[in-house]
């Protein structure tokens, strides 16, 4: 399994489709994945540590965990089918929790819990980015430097019945 630290979350324009990007802890590899504009509220939330005055949903699923007694061990996002990504979540005692890998990321996040990925995976939708498109990823850590959880929100108008009933995995949207 190939440990994958989470670079940020971002917007891709023109589709104004949130972004997760991944990156190979010891390579050279990315794995982009689009969530929705929640989740990615959620991811941008944790790496900026921001605390809101209620516990969000995975602030709540982290605090049931610990007081439950349990340790959230790894997060494996674990294949890619049909364009659309799956994780689990690995809990003590042998306990696997299918989950989309937003939610899993978020989750992670919180947690101090290591991601990871099996090669095969990698393989398949990993992108490998020349020496001059390193200067992008620069250029993308400054904008996660700058840009704040609520840039990913949705407006109120938008929010009721935007809640995507697909499979439970985060995948890209076609525009």
């Amino acid at each position: 399994m190939i440990v994958l630290d989470v670079l940020g979350v971002r917007v891709e324009m023109p589709t104004n489709s949130p972004i997760v990007l991944l990156r190979e802890r010891d390579g050279q590899r990315y794995v982009p994945i689009w969530i929705g504009a929640p989740e990615a509220t959620a991811i941008a939330y944790a790496q900026q540590g921001v605390e809101p005055p209620r516990p969000l949903t995975h602030d709540l699923m982290a605090t049931v965990i610990t007081s439950l007694g349990r340790t959230l061990e790894t997060v494996h996002i674990t294949s890619v089918e049909e364009n659309v990504f799956y994780a689990e979540l690995h809990f003590d005692q042998g306990v696997v929790i299918s989950s989309r890998p937003s939610d899993a990321i978020a989750l992670a996040l919180r947690t101090g819990t290591s991601i990871l990925a099996p090669e095969s995976l990698l393989e398949e939708v990993g992108i490998t980015m020349a020496v001059e498109e390193e200067d992008e990823v620069e250029r993308f850590r400054e904008f996660l430097d700058q840009v704040s959880a609520e840039d990913f929100e949705e407006p109120a108008e938008h929010q009721e019945g935007s809640h995507d009933d697909g499979p439970p995995g985060d995948g890209p949207r076609t525009p």
